[in-house]
């Protein structure tokens, strides 16, 4: 599928080239930083050099106050609490943070995860009865609850009270607990309303430590797990959660928790510099395979784990939880491509809905996301769980299916999520009338130019731009994420070496050193991924124009600067 190379809106030159001269960095580093809306000398020191200082007054978020206050009597009164959280990454990282902390300085805390087959997303009365049977009388919820409406109720008949700390956006009715901490409620004015759940329990322990005689460092200990949430749950890595991630990956580099570190062994990443897409595609998804595979309990006790063999044990176990999700994944991803392939009416639809009884329920988001790589539209993928229908969404950048999924609501028991995810519940009979009804809203309301893949490139550069200093500047860029992507740059008229060869297990990926046909004497290693097909044209010395990252590609102790080449367009057919 050929994508678009869109050039994003170039900064104003002055404004770039007084920025440039007042940090001494080149003017196309400038560039990038006023793309980011940091447009001085102060805006930049703060984001080049995160202080913990940064960090917001947690008692500017509604409920705050309330929040520690409710704990502290607990604490007081000797009671029972139980932190509940969803069977995610950020749920379980959330729970791990918060009981770990709360651990330190009570012992009358315990946590629950609900099982994602027979009690799904979010509280459940199972787990409130499980309360009330062990004389909980208060439950702080992490990364879920604002919309538990009629849960919140039922809690409140059996004498139990809540504390929900979400960052999911609410529905028409807020329910009544003790405490809300999200700072997408209504009436909420903290200043960074894209904290992840984690983020948001941190700011209720950060909080809890202003208000008693904890000391912060003790807290500061778990920003490793804050960072897997904020990368995992794709927040925007901006304002509050830039400084959370900058620090958080400070803290898993230099001395992860034992759980976390018996991940990274198992990833093989322990002796690099553990980078956020590091997390999003190692540490996460295997934190994750306990949920889907298993139980989120799993995940809980390996980041709570105080003992190094215990740790390496769940891990493995996990890590094997994990290669079962993969096989999965791949057998319903290929099941979901037939299915597409044998029905011609999915040749003129704009999205796709799939449903299959018999797949399995934690996996249907990854296998949405994959058939977007494939199809490229808005995607739903469901199965049965409970005598319903219960299905993950997906989609594409720039359109929003929160909202198609909402327009849908009079047909769900249950939903929620956030512009580019959501999960639903429906009833069997109501499948069909789903399917019609999204494929009739996003198809009136996506625009061609969302159907069709785009690469957004952030400026077009010279290869000699890119020198030492340039690279070491840019790693300052770090940690990269949403609304901080790493930069993406275009040059043109670049030819290939004579050692450029094809790579990989299955033979897909471009291997080269490349230089410009104006220039032959700045020359880099190059790694295309998934672009074999162009090697024909470019092996003969073809000029080509390519749009790519620089990265650092440590191999063996050596260091050196390296193109990931993200497309290539040739010139030999005027595409380039």
């Amino acid at each position: 599928m050929e994508r678009e190379w869109i050039l994003k809106e170039q900064g104003d030159s002055n404004g770039v080239g007084k920025l440039a001269s007042e940090l001494n960095i080149a003017p196309a580093l400038a560039n990038l930083l006023v793309q980011r809306g940091i447009k001085t000398f102060d805006q930049a020191r703060v984001f080049f050099r995160p202080e913990l200082e940064d960090l917001h007054d947690p008692f500017l978020m509604k409920d705050m106050g309330i929040a520690t206050e409710r704990i502290l009597t607990a604490f007081r009164k000797n009671e029972n609490i139980l932190v509940y959280g969803d069977y995610d990454v950020d749920g379980t990282t959330s729970v791990a943070m918060v009981y770990s902390f709360l651990k330190l300085h009570y012992p009358n805390i315990s946590f629950y995860i609900p099982d994602r087959y027979s009690e799904g997303y979010g509280i459940s009365k199972k787990a409130i009865d499980f309360a009330a049977d062990n004389n909980v009388s208060l439950i702080i919820a992490l990364d879920c609850g604002i919309k538990a409406v009629e849960k919140i109720e039922y809690a409140k008949s059996r004498n139990i009270d809540f504390i929900i700390c979400d960052h999911h956006m609410p529905g028409d009715t807020i329910p009544e607990a003790v405490a809300i901490l999200d700072p997408k409620q209504p009436g909420c004015n903290y200043p960074f309303r894209e904290l992840s759940g984690c983020g948001v329990g941190f700011k209720l322990m950060q909080a809890l430590t202003i208000n008693s005689d904890y000391k912060m460092e003790e807290l500061l200990r778990y920003l490793d797990l804050v960072v897997v949430s904020i990368a995992s749950d794709i927040v925007p890595i901006t304002g509050e959660n830039r400084t959370l991630a900058h620090f958080g990956l400070k803290q898993l580099n230099e001395d992860p928790c034992r759980g976390l570190r018996s991940i990274i062994r198992i990833a093989g990443i322990e002796k690099k510099e553990i980078s956020i897409d590091d997390i999003v595609f190692r540490i996460g998804p295997r934190i994750n395979a306990a949920g889907r595979m298993k139980s989120g309990n799993k995940a809980v006790e390996l980041l709570i784990a105080q003992d190094e063999a215990l740790a390496k044990e769940i891990g493995d176990v996990i890590d094997d939880f994990n290669n079962d999700r993969k096989n999965v994944d791949r057998q319903i991803t290929q099941e979901a491509i037939r299915m597409i392939a044998a029905d011609n009416n999915y040749d003129d639809r704009r999205s796709t809905v799939l449903f299959n009884p018999d797949w399995s329920k934690g996996v249907i988001g990854i296998v949405a996301s994959r058939l977007i790589e494939t199809y490229y539209r808005p995607t739903v993928i469901l199965t049965e769980s409970n005598g319903m229908a219960t299905g993950s969404a997906r989609s594409v950048p720039g359109f929003d299916i929160y909202q198609i999924v909402e327009a849908c609501s009079d047909l769900l028991e249950n939903f929620g999520g956030h512009m580019y995810a959501a999960g639903m519940t429906m009833k069997l009979e109501n499948v069909e009338l789903f399917r019609k009804r999204f494929e009739e809203l996003v198809s009136g309301t996506i625009t061609p130019d969302q159907l069709s893949p785009k690469i957004d490139v952030d400026a077009i550069i010279s290869l000699s731009d890119i020198d030492n200093k340039f690279c070491k500047i840019l790693q300052q860029f770090q940690p990269f994420g949403p609304e901080n992507t790493s930069p993406v740059f275009k040059s043109e008229k670049l030819v290939a070496g004579t050692g450029i060869k094809i790579v990989g297990p299955t033979r897909e990926h471009l291997k080269m050193e490349v230089f410009s046909e104006d220039d032959p004497g700045h020359m880099f290693q190059a790694i295309a991924f998934h672009q074999a097909e162009h090697y024909k044209i470019i092996s003969l010395g073809i000029p080509f124009d390519a749009c790519y990252t620089v990265e650092e590609n440590v191999f063996r102790g050596n260091s050196s600067w390296q193109l990931n080449i993200r497309d290539i367009k040739t010139r030999e057919d005027g595409t380039g």
